[in-house]
């Protein structure tokens, strides 16, 4: 890798990484609009200890299905509040990594949950195509 690709990886720019981690978790379902300064703590803190930008993309889409499929007749879950809610789901994928495909399988499941939802139950951020 040469010195002017080097600075466009996230896994070797901390300002990538960050930006990349919070631009996928604001976009999810249930979680805010904006990231707060906790959530760029967490970012910082998973560039720090190197855990690659796609297998906190994959925790971040498991967690949002675990969430999504629950029983109708239990009551809602609240709304996620801060990037640190991931920290498990993350310990889990870096001691048991994903299968190859696993993401790509995540991200079609997840449309097709958003999609049956509805306008009315899913949230719509800066970052929807439908905004």
């Amino acid at each position: 890798m040469n010195p002017a690709s080097s600075i466009l990886d996230p896994h070797s720019n901390p300002a990538l990484y960050a930006t990349a981690v919070l631009t996928l978790y604001v976009d999810l379902p249930d979680t805010p609009l904006r990231a707060s300064v906790s959530d760029q703590r967490q970012a910082r803190l998973w560039f720090d200890r190197g855990v690659p930008v796609d297998v906190v993309e994959t925790a971040l889409l498991l967690a949002c299905l675990r969430r999504a499929v629950r029983p109708a007749d239990v009551p809602p879950l609240p709304r996620i509040r801060s990037l640190a809610y991931f920290q498990p789901v993350v310990d889990e994928l870096l001691e048991n990594p994903a299968p190859g495909g696993y993401l790509q399988y995540l991200r079609l499941k997840l449309r097709g949950v958003l999609d049956n939802l509805g306008p009315a139950k899913g949230q719509k951020s800066t970052f929807s195509d439908d905004r």
